[in-house]
This record gives C-alpha cells, structure tokens and sequence, in this order.
C-alpha cells in the first residue's frame, strides 16, 4: 500500500517538483558541440553519466520535442520510483536485466538504438563498484555504429547520500559543471582482450571529464 501510494505521488507530482528543482540550478556545458550536433541532425547516440551523477544525467538529457530517449530501468523496487519520474519526462523505459550487463539487458537496449532511439545509461550501474565502467556503453555503441558520448558531472553545493554511488543531490541554485567528450565511435573490429582495454580507456576519460567539471567549479569558489 505505501509503495503504491509513493509512485502515485511520483506520477502525479514528485516528478514535476524535481525537474523544478533540478531547473533552480545554474549549469554551465563544456565541449557539449558534438552533443548538439547530434540532437540537431536528429541523430541517435548513447551518453553515459556515472550512476551517482544519475540525477543531473537524466534531467539534463531528457528528451527534446520530437527526440526519443530510452534508459535501462532494472526490474527492482528502486527501479520502478525512478522510473515512475522518467516516464513523466518522456523516457521511453527499457525494464530488463538487473544486470547492465547482462544478455537481455544488452539485447533490450541494442534493439531501442536500432529503432531510432538514443540510449542515457550510467556505465558503473547499477551495483557498481562506483567509477568502474561495465562493457554495456561501449558495446551497444559498438554494435549499432552510433556514436557514444561521455559527460562529466559535478555539483557545487550537494548532499551525498551513503550508498555505493555516493549519490548527489543538488541542493537548489547550486553550480553545476557538465564537462563533454567528443562523439566517440568504437572501432568495429575490436573484441577480447583489446575491447576490454578500449573500454578501461573511456572509464578513465569519463573520470578525467569529471574531475575537469570538479576543477571548474573550484576555480569559480565552488566546492565540488
């Protein structure tokens, strides 16, 4: 009765005070070209945020008008709150495998980019470890020929909850730094051992573009 009664609340109000609150912040986009580009052209991708950034990561990418955008969404209890509030944002809701990297899960995501939608997912989830890339980003991009962009987060006023992922929760009217890579295409021919090292390259690019958000910030007198 009660997990009823919160994702009425979700569906029906929660979702809009979040995206009013998430609205309050003052972002600043660095190296977001390709990214336009992309939404521009009408193109899909794949953008990967890390999990405890998932907050900021899903308002800021949530679908323009005529865009479509697809997220992984696990089967769990967790699962079913958050996606009580993408529905309400336009996500279309991919519920598959608790795993990311699982074969369904995979198979799931792989046909929504085949049939004209981008994919946000958050390459660490869903139980980590936090900052450790699974292969789902790299291989989804790579076996639908889209391009795969990275974006560093970072908040300057937050409360980090203590779970796995450190999540952040901006507080209002806070500094927000959102640091890009430039649209990345992954080799076709790549596999083994040597996908695995190309994958632990794009982990420590999207850990370099989130220090670079954290530096912004702190150069502004934000704490990171």
């Amino acid at each position: 009765m009660k997990k009823r009664l919160v994702l009425t609340a979700l569906r029906s109000v929660l979702w809009w005070i979040i995206l009013v609150w998430c609205r309050t912040l003052s972002i600043t986009a660095v190296r977001n070209e390709g990214l336009d580009a992309l939404r521009r052209s009408g193109k899909n991708y794949v953008i990967a945020f890390w999990h405890g950034s998932m907050l900021l990561g899903w308002f800021l990418h949530r679908p323009r008008r005529n865009e479509h955008m697809s997220a992984l969404v696990s089967q769990s209890e967790d699962g079913e709150f958050l996606s009580a509030v993408l529905e309400r944002w336009k996500y279309f809701m991919i519920r598959g495998s608790s795993h990311i990297g699982g074969k369904e899960a995979m198979q799931l995501m792989v046909q929504a980019v085949h049939e004209g939608k981008s994919l946000a997912i958050t390459p660490d989830g869903p139980r980590g470890p936090r900052h450790e890339m699974k292969m789902g980003a790299v291989r989804i991009a790579q076996k639908t020929n889209v391009p795969l962009v990275l974006a560093g987060i970072a908040v300057g006023h937050k409360r980090q909850l203590r779970s796995w992922d450190k999540f952040e929760v901006p507080l209002p009217f806070s500094n927000v730094a959102v640091v890009y890579s430039e649209p990345i295409y992954v080799p076709q021919d790549l596999d083994g051992m040597v996908l695995d090292e190309y994958k632990i390259e794009q982990q420590r690019r999207l850990q370099n573009l989130t220090e670079e958000a954290e530096s912004i910030l702190s150069a502004s007198g934000e704490n990171a």
